[in-house]
């Protein structure tokens, strides 16, 4: 909302122009700077640092204190107490359901996770080495020509039916891109099932024998799912947004989000903590990598956070998780574990790294917890894409939603040659 405060801008000698100063519910003031334009000039911001493009009531992060709420609620308190579809409703709704919503909002969800019969056709025209995020997008994208009777954004019970296919439908997508991959037979839903339970069961499950769902690993794939579900104005999800406010379909915004999401600075860090543990190899190479650290001869993954300058809150969610996981399993004495551990310690003491708030993150824990499950690194990144369509869904309604909404055309500062004329070929020298 407006304040009474401006920000005054004095420019070409004398000639000044009143920004006005908007406050949130939570988090810092911006600078109202939609008049900017009328100084004949625009605002310069490379990756969108000190800019706001849109206004969410969805997902605040505050990076200075370590804290992530989603519509209000601290996510430690969802990751402990609610589950990954009671969140997806609080996200797409902006209140938690009642019983009987969720009870309703749960059936809904999980009646329609089975993919057209066709869509299994177009699996088929992959090769079968494709990388799953690749089948991912395409598959995704494919949507919108099975569901034709969802594509009018303009009408809310087509954006609400859009939404709840994505969410039923993204683990059956995801969970066949990898049994494609390994050339396993298609597996579908199973009812009875949670969410993450008939995930893992589609992963995992085989004709000739009964697949039984281990309730510690549903219950981490769940949170995994949870703590992943949004993280406010992201790539990925500012790659939904823009493509949203050109109008397309919700398959086709989701489908860009995942293409996003796919580049290794954004859904590819838990892939990137395990290859880490793999180059250091022991326990005993750890001081030594991590005096290249130091050194910049080496980099550290799973460690830091761009938005966060303190510990990030789903780190102690994820270490607990991991903790759960390996119990279970028996490999809390994995060398793996035991090398994430060693480099926890060293940057949870050693000076350099507290001094640089280097604490791990979410993403340093939860490779191992997959990794430990049985799910390969080909699959983290999907997993994330399945996880997050929530909050990309919900963003998108939001905008699609507000009656200000404009198509997405950010300016540029053109640094390339200056008007010249043409000249033909042969007199070029």
């Amino acid at each position: 909302m407006e304040t009474n405060r401006k920000v005054t801008l004095n420019y070409n000698d004398g000639q000044s122009i009143d920004l006005p100063v908007l406050e949130g519910s939570l988090g810092p003031d911006v600078v109202d700077i939609r008049t900017f334009g009328k100084t004949g000039m625009f605002t310069f911001d490379p990756g969108f640092l000190a800019t706001a493009s849109c206004e969410s009531k969805i997902t605040f992060i505050d990076g200075d204190e370590g804290k992530l709420y989603y519509r209000g609620y601290p996510i430690e308190q969802l990751a402990e107490n609610s589950d990954y579809l009671e969140v997806c409703y609080l996200l797409m709704n902006g209140e938690l359901p009642t019983a009987e919503q969720k009870k309703t909002f749960d059936g809904l969800i999980l009646r329609h996770d089975m993919l057209h019969d066709q869509i299994f056709s177009i699996f088929k025209g992959f090769r079968r080495d494709a990388h799953p995020m690749a089948v991912m997008v395409g598959v995704v994208g494919a949507l919108s020509a099975f569901y034709h009777d969802s594509l009018d954004i303009n009408n809310p019970r087509h954006r609400e039916i859009a939404s709840h296919r994505l969410i039923a439908k993204i683990p059956t997508i995801a969970a066949q891109a990898y049994r494609y991959n390994k050339g396993l037979p298609f597996s579908y839903p199973k009812a009875g099932l949670s969410y993450a339970e008939n995930f893992l069961h589609m992963m995992f499950s085989t004709p000739v024998e009964e697949y039984k769902v281990n309730p510690v690993l549903a219950r981490a794939m769940d949170r995994i799912f949870t703590l992943h579900a949004d993280h406010e104005q992201n790539a990925s999800t500012s790659t939904v947004r823009l493509a949203g406010s050109s109008g397309a379909n919700p398959f086709a915004c989701i489908a860009a989000g995942i293409a996003c999401l796919w580049g290794p600075s954004h859904g590819g860090a838990n892939e990137a903590v395990l290859k880490m543990l793999d180059e250091i190899g022991d326990v005993e190479n750890v001081p030594a990598f991590m005096e290249g650290v130091k050194n910049k001869t080496h980099k550290l993954m799973g460690f830091g956070h761009r938005v966060y300058k303190n510990m990030d809150p789903r780190a102690d969610i994820m270490r607990s998780t991991c903790y759960e996981v390996l119990n279970e399993l028996g490999l809390h004495n994995d060398p793996q574990f035991k090398l994430a551990m060693a480099l926890e310690k060293i940057a949870l003491e050693d000076p350099y790294f507290v001094e640089r708030k280097l604490y791990p993150n979410v993403d340093f824990y939860s490779g191992i917890v997959l990794s430990a499950i049985g799910i390969p690194v080909s699959m983290f990144t999907p997993i994330f894409a399945l996880a997050r369509t929530v909050g990309w869904i919900s963003h998108w309604a939001e905008m699609i939603s507000d009656p200000g909404m404009k198509i997405g055309r950010p300016r540029q500062l053109y640094t390339g040659a200056p008007r010249r004329d043409y000249v033909p070929v042969t007199e070029r020298k």
